[in-house]
């Protein structure tokens, strides 16, 4: 997944290059390449990226619950901040 993801992400970097190197001649073709790597890095490469990060972790460790609110105030107790 690792490698998925970063060899997207070079591909959506050079479309974009390529993008901008062609609006530059011919205006409707370059928008369109703009466009289409912009939406796929937005509805491809994003979601992917989330999921890999987000896969093997429990969400209840970033909400705040009261045991985490009591965790955080003990923590500052012992730093005394």
């Amino acid at each position: 997944m690792k490698y998925v993801l970063t060899i997207l992400f070079f591909l959506v970097l050079i479309s974009l290059g390529t993008g901008f190197y062609i609006k530059s001649g011919d205006e409707g073709t370059g928008n369109l390449i703009i466009g289409l790597s912009l939406m796929v890095g937005f509805f491809i490469l994003m979601p992917l990226f989330i999921y890999h990060r987000w896969k093997n972790r429990d969400v209840k460790e970033y909400m705040l619950t009261k045991e985490n609110i009591k965790k955080m105030k003990e923590y500052q107790k012992e730093r005394k901040i």
